[in-house]
């Protein structure tokens, strides 16, 4: 499919492996691909798997990007929100399969998906934009104050408190932690159950619950593009 994400469908299930450097870093390009993957999955029907190379999903947005002007970042961030959106409106189930770290928008991308299971060791989850100097977009707040739980939120977005795999489960970027080792076998076993569902019901289903934060997400992406810009 592409050198930066993969794509590899059986019985039903498409995993998409992001291969973007040390950090796989979330450029222009690799939204390209992810949107491209997700529509070949639309077409195939299939399950979807989200994951990385070992130790790592994403450390984020590439840094070289949002250095190089405010037009590139604000184009970077608002295709990035984007991608969010279509993540959690997408008519199939979407897993994240998150091998290690997954910092700032590879933590996004582990709360724009349907399921979550992360490795455990020494891995950082979490939103590190304010260690790093970046005040948080609209769309990441909401995304955020949506999938957080309320008790991890304030501790998340305001003061960029990171968190292992076991205490990511209790605030709410992952739904289960397993063995680096077990990690393909547990993603997997999860599809096979999810395919079991009807796909009508959990993509219309899908769209009521989430009917609130996409229309939010909507407003955002527009205020972001004039704040940022």
């Amino acid at each position: 499919m592409s050198e930066l994400i993969s794509y590899h469908l059986e019985d039903g299930i498409a995993t998409l492996t992001l291969s973007n450097g040390k950090v796989n870093a979330i450029s222009p390009d690799v939204i390209v691909a992810f949107n491209a993957a997700l529509d070949r999955a639309v077409a195939d029907r299939a399950v979807v798997i989200i994951t990385g190379q070992p130790g790592i999903l994403s450390g984020g947005y590439d840094l070289k990007v949002m250095t190089a002007g405010p037009k590139e970042a604000v184009s970077l961030v608002t295709s990035g929100s984007t991608l969010a959106r279509r993540l959690l409106s997408h008519p199939f189930p979407v897993i994240v399969a998150c091998p290690g770290h997954a910092v700032a928008k590879g933590a996004f991308i582990l709360l724009s998906a349907d399921y979550r299971i992360g490795v455990d060791g020494p891995f950082s989850i979490g939103l590190n934009e304010v260690q790093i100097g970046m005040t948080m977009h609209h769309a990441g707040i909401e995304l955020a104050r949506d999938r957080l739980r309320r008790s991890a939120f304030h501790r998340s977005v305001i003061n960029g408190e990171m968190f292992n795999p076991q205490s990511a489960v209790d605030a709410g970027f992952l739904d289960k932690v397993v063995s680096p080792d077990e990690l393909t076998s547990a993603a997997l076993e999860v599809a096979r159950q999810l395919k079991k569902i009807n796909m009508t019901a959990h993509k219309n289903t899908k769209l009521k619950v989430r009917k609130a934060l996409l229309d939010t997400l909507d407003n955002a992406i527009i205020q972001d593009q004039e704040h940022l810009g």
